[in-house]
């Protein structure tokens, strides 16, 4: 359908600045230093983890700090979101929007999540460099959003577009087949909305339209939809009824077999990558889930808990969603582990919660993010915020901490700092000033080294466990686009026909005839 947009681009929306995911950052700097293809911010750097080819440098190595992509990249072609997909099972991928509408991917191809389809030799094979999505050719994207083996885009027109693994039903499309080209997502009623922004997590993706109304689908485990949901099938040995009011339980809700620990969890996800046979069954096996789950969700439903007020922003994490209204009221859902729901406990919450931290505070949000066990909000006064998994520092709260179960000030070291984005990702997080300075906290280990900021440049009088402050990026500075080195293979040559070249030989063929 026709949208009536005031702007072209939604005002509330992940990755307009940078985006992280478990192994790896991208972040929007750079560009229009000698074009006029558009300001500072135009071009992307990534670092991180680039044994999947997410980083798009045309190889397959790590990178321990920001590294601009070429390509014409932010030298021509203006970028305008990014999104870094991936997850906890040796999948990453990433998408950039460009200021006309296309979309690029590079990656990871194993579950279709570039939306590329088959290449002439009908194999998936990864894109080690920026590819543009020729599916979505004649459509104006104003959105982009990237899973962990899923990936979406929303149109001006407000239509919703998804492609990638299926299997959950995160793709809305009715079945949990993988779709491997982009394909329009028309059940539910989503046909008739004009979706405004959408954010895709783990397994499961929502979605805002501009009335304000939230649809979800995909994965119901944790209670991540917002609404309730058929309960997976466990194992006897694992599975126990436990009376309402009893340990771990909340009276009123559904009863659920006890949950495992988020350590317990890292460690099961952790053992079934080292085993290298097929890290997704593995490691699902190892969290006892089945690809075929009647919690799935396959097609948009919308969460009638939250059509007391008018939405604007969303943000689907590895397994705990967050819902912005209009007035700056944040709500959160889904698994309480490490406190990420900021809720003062540990406890999941199947349907949407205030955070009553912010309201009792009068502080109005403006941007958030959910990462793994983990979350970051701004306020509209430029402040940030942290709450839940706090170990080595990932969100700024220092390394004295463990669990952070209600929402805290970060301390960013300067007194006048004021902050326009953050993003979460699992051991790491970023922060941008309004000012375009770079802060992360955490790190993701590269190149085999151990998880930590320690390896990052960053400015003098960075304190452990706190955002560092990256030295010499700022986003809004224009940088003249460099040259490429392009490295000229010499020839190698072998036996008499390469010696001594084609003519020669041609000749002393025609006079051993002759």
């Amino acid at each position: 359908m026709q949208c009536s947009r005031n702007a072209v681009f939604p005002t509330h929306l992940q990755g307009r600045f940078a985006s992280c995911s478990p192994e790896h950052t991208l972040l929007r700097i750079g560009g229009g230093g000698n074009t006029t293809s558009g300001p500072g911010g135009s071009g992307t750097a990534t670092w991180g983890v680039g044994k999947r080819g997410q980083l798009g440098h045309g190889n397959r190595d790590d990178e321990s700090q920001p590294r601009l992509l070429l390509g014409k990249i932010g030298w021509g072609i203006r970028i305008v979101q990014v999104a870094a997909g991936g997850g906890l099972v040796r999948v990453a991928h990433s998408l950039l929007l460009t200021s006309t509408g296309r979309v690029l991917s590079f990656g990871t191809a194993q579950y279709g999540q570039l939306g590329h389809g088959y290449d002439a030799g009908k194999q998936l094979s990864d894109c080690l460099r920026p590819r543009y999505i020729e599916a979505l050719k004649h459509e104006k994207c104003i959105c982009v959003a990237a899973g962990e083996l899923h990936s979406g885009a929303v149109t001006v027109d407000g239509d919703v577009y998804t492609w990638g693994e299926g299997f959950c039903g995160q793709l809305g499309l009715g079945d949990r087949r993988p779709h491997l080209l982009p394909e329009q997502v028309t059940l539910g009623g989503l046909e008739d909305e004009c979706v405004s922004n959408m954010s895709c997590g783990c397994r499961h993706t929502l979605v805002v339209t501009e009335e304000g109304e939230v649809y979800s689908w995909g994965l119901g485990r944790f209670g991540v939809l917002g609404q309730s949901y058929t309960d997976f099938t466990y194992n006897n040995d694992i599975g126990m009824v436990v009376p309402e009011g009893e340990a771990g339980q909340v009276q009123g809700l559904a009863v659920r077999p006890p949950p495992m620990p988020a350590a317990q969890i890292d460690a099961a996800v952790e053992a079934a990558n080292a085993d290298g046979v097929n890290d997704l069954i593995n490691s699902l096996d190892a969290l006892n889930l089945t690809l075929d789950d009647p919690s799935d969700q396959c097609y948009p439903v919308v969460i009638d808990s939250l059509k007391g007020f008018r939405a604007v922003g969303v943000c689907a994490g590895h397994r705990h969603s967050m819902v912005l209204d209009e007035n700056g009221g944040l709500y959160t859902f889904g698994s309480g582990a490490s406190g990420a729901l900021g809720h003062g406990d540990l406890l999941g919450q199947e349907f949407p919660v205030k955070v009553l931290e912010f309201e009792k505070n009068n502080i109005r949000i403006h941007q958030m993010s959910a990462g793994v066990d983990i979350s970051m909000a701004v306020s509209t006064t430029g402040h940030v915020y942290a709450w839940g998994k706090a170990t080595d520092g990932r969100i700024g709260l220092g390394l004295g901490r463990n669990e952070i179960t209600i929402p805290r000030l970060v301390d960013m070291g300067e007194e006048k700092f004021k902050a326009v984005d953050v993003e979460c990702g699992y051991v790491h997080s970023i922060i941008i000033g309004l000012d375009g300075s770079v802060y992360q906290c955490g790190g993701v280990g590269t190149d085999g080294k151990d998880d930590g900021q320690q390896y990052l440049d960053t400015e003098e009088g960075t304190r452990p466990g706190y955002p560092a402050k990256l030295s010499g990026y700022n986003i809004w500075h224009r940088i003249a686009e460099p040259n490429e080195k392009v490295i000229k293979q010499k020839w190698t040559k072998y036996g008499k026909y390469e010696l001594k070249g084609r003519s020669k030989m041609m000749n002393e063929g025609v006079r051993s005839i002759g």
